[in-house]
Order: C-alpha cells, then structure tokens, then sequence
C-alpha cells in the first residue's frame, strides 16, 4: 500500500510576466531614435538575443524540477530532483503527526517553491510547488516541519485514512 506522486513548478504565469516585463525593452530598444540599428545588432552577435531570452530558458530549467513524495506503511519518503539526489527518507516511528492541512504560500512561505517559513523558522520547510491551497503537513519528532503541496489532496486524505485504520498509525490525524 503506496501513495506517490511527481510533480514539479508549472505556474504558467510566470512566462507571461516575464514577457510583459520584457516587451518594453524590447520595443524601447528597437524603435528609439538613439537606439541601435540593425548593423550594430548584427555586430553584437546574439547578446541582444540571448539577453531576451535568458529569462525564459531559466524559468524553463527551474520547471524542470520534480518532487517525488511516496508515503507506504514503512514512513515517508521524499526527493526534490536535481537538488537531493538520494531520497530523505522517515519512518513513522519519527513523525509526530501528519495531517491535511490549509495554507497560503505567500503569507506563510513568501511563495511557491522550495521554502522556509517566513520570520527565521528555519525549522519549518515547505515544498509548494501548485498554486492549490491544501497540502500534507508533516512534523517531526525533533521539531522539523515539512509541509507538502498535492495536486491529488482527496486521494491523498483517503489514503492516510486507510493507511491509518490498517496498520494503526497514531501519527496520522
């Protein structure tokens, strides 16, 4: 009895932010009086190019992240690709609790990503990687908090309601 799921940072708005903020420069660039004609764009190579550019390859790279969450009878295990190449892995034995739980990533985390809790609770991690406001909290015994978003939140609650009622997991609430 598994739950596991991929998923990485596809939050489509960033690419039309991104070219809107550089629409203008663009256009300022090309179309001022003392702005550089075709000759001296054609001398600078692709610099102008890639300076348009860059900012979409990166948004697309950082897209290419994925977080793999699999959570069995045996604990939790999680990976953020490329950043943990071997998963962290926890037995139930470790985990306190785990709920279902709502949460703004704004006010909470400063946004969607890989985060810390905002005011220096660096104890208090968050992977938000959907723009869905529920997620599965996990703390631990020691005092660590991870906290996951899910783009599956109602297979996931039955599924810790099943994986509690058959193996009597007490930190599942």
């Amino acid at each position: 009895m598994e739950f596991e799921e991929k998923q990485g940072l596809k939050i489509w708005w960033l690419y039309l932010i991104t070219g809107l903020t550089i629409f203008p420069m663009v256009a300022i660039l090309i179309f001022s009086e003392d702005g550089p004609n075709f000759t001296e764009l054609k001398a600078m190579y692709f610099a102008p190019f890639f300076a348009v550019f860059l900012p979409f390859l990166i948004i697309f790279i950082i897209q290419q992240n994925q977080l793999t969450l699999l959570i069995t009878q045996n604990g939790l295990s999680y990976k953020y690709f490329p950043f943990h190449r071997k998963g962290n892995i926890y037995s139930w034995e470790s985990i306190e609790r785990a709920y279902i739980r709502k949460f703004d990533a704004f006010s909470e985390y400063g946004g969607y990503g890989v985060k810390h809790r905002l005011w220096f609770r660096l104890k208090d991690k968050a992977y938000i990687l959907n723009d869905y406001s529920k997620g599965l909290q996990f703390e631990f015994k020691d005092g660590k908090k991870v906290l996951f978003s899910s783009n599956r939140i109602d297979e996931l609650e039955l599924f810790l309601i099943n994986l509690k009622t058959k193996y009597s997991i007490q930190a599942i609430s």
